[in-house]
């Protein structure tokens, strides 16, 4: 745009661009200056406060690179929003629950290459559904990222609040019940440490599963700041490739595993949700494009799916309206950008 203008005015344009994060939003820099055949003169550096200088006689300045990717761009967006973010609430230090998965990994890195990785502190809170693999990836991931790291069980404060609601429960099987509990006991030790220690507690749901409700009220979706929740599953994974780009950081078998919440035996996400780069198609299309559900079924997806994906979107915004702020990077983010009405009859 700014070429065109130069050109077609044949003058000199410098645009001098906002950098930084301010609340959900986040300003990208890159300032430019374009001579009046529409050539590029100066560009400032993404993401970062930056000085160029530009010689408007000779047509000459300083040309910072780009980031390589589309995914490079994101994860220092996302790093400068957690910056900034942090820092302007007056905290110095972050604290998240490190499960193994790769969504608290991909967290924790951002928390460290935002804040330095001596003031990230991650926490594995295991309990009996957990598995050993899972803790030491969670492990591996903090010394790898030289973040602090601790290890708390919460089998006993769990087993705990079972036995206290088991009058209760009297007759009840097994259900989303007891496995919510054990998040919300995950949210209760983190906010202690937060609360103890005066660091920000950084949620890890990401925008696949705050689109669906898949995610626990108090519990896992506890923080002040909702790191990825405006990037997809599939977003995140890719996001992680970038993070492993020249070495590894997250462990391979972060990566490779199928994502599971461990909050029963053998459990899955795709027992509760289609396969993420399918459920991320449709809500791309859903939420970022504005598309209903008979175009949506025209790309391809079956109705059925369509329709229910729908419905879980519109039923869990009350638990959205509940989140953390987060960090804009798609075209359209929940938040400020989407506000849907909570009591409401129609559902599509």
């Amino acid at each position: 745009m700014i070429k065109s203008i130069a050109s077609s005015s044949k003058i000199p344009v410098f645009s001098a661009n906002q950098v930084g994060g301010n609340d959900d939003l986040v300003f990208d820099g890159q300032s430019l200056a374009y001579g009046p055949k529409g050539q590029l003169w100066a560009r400032g550096a993404e993401f970062e406060e930056d000085l160029i200088l530009v010689d408007i006689e000779s047509g000459s300045g300083e040309v910072r690179e780009h980031a390589h990717s589309d995914e490079a761009a994101a994860l220092k967006a996302l790093t400068m929003g957690t910056r900034d973010y942090t820092r302007k609430c007056g905290f110095n230090s972050a604290v998240l629950g490190l499960s193994g998965g790769i969504d608290s990994a991909l967290v924790a890195a951002i928390g460290a290459g935002a804040l330095g990785p001596e003031n990230v502190l991650g926490v594995a809170m295991p309990s009996q559904f957990s598995s050993p693999e899972s803790v030491e990836d969670a492990r591996a991931l903090a010394e790898n990222l030289g973040i602090q790291f601790r290890i708390i069980p919460i089998d006993s404060l769990y087993d705990g609040f079972v036995k206290q609601l088991a009058p209760a429960f009297e007759g009840r099987e097994f259900d989303i019940t007891e496995e919510n509990i054990q998040a919300r006991v995950r949210g209760v030790i983190l906010m202690a440490l937060s609360n103890k220690f005066g660091h920000l507690l950084l949620s890890t749901g990401n925008k696949s599963e705050l689109a669906t409700g898949y995610c626990t009220l108090y519990g896992d979706m506890a923080g002040g700041l909702a790191v990825l929740s405006d990037v997809p599953k599939t977003l995140v994974y890719d996001l992680a490739q970038e993070v492993n780009r020249e070495k590894e950081v997250i462990p391979r078998s972060t990566m490779e595993k199928p994502p599971s919440a461990e909050l029963r035996p053998d459990q899955k996400d795709e027992d509760s949700l289609p396969p993420y780069a399918t459920l991320d198609g449709i809500l791309g299309h859903y939420i970022e494009k504005g598309t209903d559900v008979d175009q949506i079924v025209k790309q391809g997806f079956d109705r059925k799916l369509v329709s229910e994906v729908v419905r879980m979107v519109i039923h869990n915004e009350y638990k959205r309206r509940q989140t953390a702020p987060g960090l804009k990077i798609t075209v359209k983010a929940f938040g400020p950008g989407r506000r849907m009405p909570l009591a409401q009859k129609w559902r599509g």
